[in-house]
């Protein structure tokens, strides 16, 4: 026991020495001047800002507001006709858009087909970055008339590709080689409102004649702007353009052009494709393959069959007619286009 006491109090000791040894070796004088201050960290984005730009209740209430301004949202278009049968529901109808965003395909025939809505084209974010609007289908679409080939109308544009196509190809690309074509019915031609084939350059009629065509892709429209840059750019309250009301903005169009344009008729594009379009109408109605129909108060196709570049022309006509754009959308693609199938047609006597 003592020889245990006697190693404690050695231990002690010891500290107690070594202790003092440290306390002499250290100098203590007149505080120095404070050193400058380190570079501020710059302040991080504040977690709910990016989704507050959607999802708080203002905007919510404004995106909603524009979207009942659209066509998208009638029940007349989206959904009365065709939206509950499975051919037609994919782009007629909210479920069926989201059955074919997330297999590829529509099931069947849907009972209770309702309106786009926010979720038709939305749906889960991957980045929670500003950028990333949750959109359920933006890469390149192989088209429902060429399924070999590859459209893309670049990032967000190509949701609206995937329904703004033609379902069928051209006359020549479906019956090749043959000298007639069998229209064989009213509702012939590409399908209404085709304009990715139109922004794209591909999916008509090339018919040859004094106009070239330009290559593929290379509208000015599709490389320099995009859809959604022209017809989702900032919202408008003095004319109900831009936003999701889908109506193309004439703000966007004069900022790009840098002009100061009181409608879309940017170098008289549309007067002139205007004019072409009609001519074709009428040469079209002079050889008998489209006639007015009264009850539809429509201009429609005579089924029948006819020479090849009568039916590849009328394609032409239908569809660019229904594009809507009276040429914005692609002027020389679509200019060379009317013009070509006029002068074919033109070559052509009137029928006894």
């Amino acid at each position: 026991m003592k020889k245990t006491r006697l190693f404690f109090q050695l231990v002690g000791i010891g500290v107690f020495a070594i202790s003092l040894l440290i306390a002499s070796c250290t100098k203590e004088g007149a505080t120095g001047p404070a050193g400058a201050d380190g570079t501020d960290g710059v302040d991080g984005t504040d977690g709910n800002s990016t989704c507050l730009a959607c999802h708080s209740s203002e905007a919510k209430a404004s995106i909603e507001a524009q979207f009942a301004m659209s066509v998208h949202s009638s029940g007349l278009n989206a959904v009365d006709y065709a939206g509950g049968r499975a051919s037609c529901a994919q782009c007629h109808s909210h479920q069926g858009f989201v059955q074919y965003a997330t297999s590829g395909s529509v099931a069947g025939n849907i009972t209770n087909p309702t309106a786009w809505e926010c979720a038709t084209c939305h749906g889960l974010h991957e980045t929670m970055e500003y950028s990333d609007y949750a959109l359920r289908l933006d890469d390149p679409i192989n088209p429902l008339f060429d399924p070999e080939t590859t459209m893309d109308l670049n990032g967000n544009s190509n949701l609206c590709a995937n329904c703004h196509q033609s379902r069928r190809a051209e006359p020549n690309v479906t019956n090749p080689g043959e000298e007639t074509f069998t229209i064989t019915s009213t509702h012939y031609g590409p399908h209404h409102g085709a304009q990715a084939n139109v922004v794209a350059g591909v999916g008509f009629a090339e018919i040859e004649g004094s106009v070239s065509y330009p290559e593929a892709g290379s509208a000015d429209h599709l490389t320099q702007a995009s859809c959604t840059g022209c017809h989702m750019s900032e919202f408008d309250d003095d004319s109900d353009q831009g936003g999701h009301t889908y109506n193309p903005s004439l703000l966007a169009c004069n900022t790009c052009h840098d002009a100061n344009d009181e409608d879309f008729n940017y170098g008289g594009v549309q007067s002139l494709v205007e004019g072409q379009l009609e001519t074709l109408r009428d040469e079209l109605i002079r050889l008998g393959v489209v006639e007015y129909v009264e009850e539809d108060e429509a201009y429609e196709p005579i089924v029948g069959t006819y020479p090849m570049v009568q039916a590849r022309a009328f394609f032409n006509w239908a569809g660019l007619d229904e594009d809507r754009s009276l040429g914005v959308h692609n002027p020389k693609y679509i200019q060379a286009l009317l013009q070509n199938s006029i002068e074919a047609l033109e070559e052509i006597e009137t029928p006894e």
